[in-house]
């Protein structure tokens, strides 16, 4: 569990992909030399539209570098709504991502047996619990993050399946609380200004009841990115902004 504040990062959405690239890559480099891995989960969304385009620019590690994904929907991987089908498309134009390794939530029918057999993965790649270097979140209006709801937070475990998320679609995987707090760290993204209401509930408020809430409460280090529209409700001399 995290014993300080996020640190939050603001700026322009261009120099906030720049900087988050930068950190990344530098966390790879360390994560590498001392493990000989460097380990990220990622979501789908606005965030993986706005950072992972420039994280395919940047250098790094990219053979010892393994992908996971904090959630996903039950759809075919061709499906628009498919977070894998999508960050292919994103790093598509990298060749260098090509060569990390790609571990998607292999998604069927069976939503549960799909999240026992991640799961599986996980343990098996990771150890247990599973942690993982980075762990990239977006964050809804309501205050989910991956496919964690207000009032539908799955308990135990270390991959639950969604049966009824009040988004659409409502089948999904997800990364359940107990393997976003083993993670070494957590990113937050918000972007946009419907998003400024949850930043400052969540930096400022923060309302214990929001699953975002609960997940920065228990991290062991966390970084939260907003860009100025959804930084445009938090007292502004309480936090520094990139150029």
């Amino acid at each position: 569990m995290t014993t300080s504040a996020p640190e939050v990062i603001i700026a322009p959405a261009a120099a906030l992909a720049a900087e988050f690239a930068r950190r990344v890559a530098d966390r790879a480099h360390d994560a590498v030399r001392e493990r000989g891995v460097f380990t990220l989960a990622i979501p789908g969304g606005s965030v993986a539209r706005a950072l992972l385009p420039t994280l395919a620019d940047t250098a790094l590690p990219w053979a010892s570098t393994a992908f996971f994904w904090v959630d996903e929907r039950a759809v075919p991987i061709e499906d628009a709504e498919s977070n894998a089908g999508m960050a292919r498309t994103l790093l598509a134009g990298s060749r260098a991502s090509a060569r990390a390794r790609w571990h998607p939530i292999d998604i069927g029918p069976d939503v549960e047996r799909s999240a026992r057999a991640y799961s599986d993965r996980l343990v098996g790649l990771l150890g247990t619990p599973p942690v993982i270097d980075l762990i990239l979140l977006g964050v809804g209006e309501d205050g989910h993050v991956a496919s964690l709801f207000p009032a539908h937070v799955p308990l135990g475990g270390w991959v639950a399946a969604v049966h009824d998320a009040p988004k659409p679609p409502p089948r999904r995987v997800t990364l359940t609380l107990d393997t976003l707090a083993a993670g070494r760290l957590i990113c937050i993204a918000a972007l946009g200004e419907e998003k400024s209401k949850i930043a400052a509930e969540l930096l400022e408020t923060r309302a214990p009841e929001l699953p975002v809430s609960r997940v920065v409460a228990d991290a062991q280090d966390a970084w939260v990115f907003l860009d100025e529209s959804a930084a445009s409700q938090l007292s502004s001399a309480r936090y520094p902004r990139l150029r």
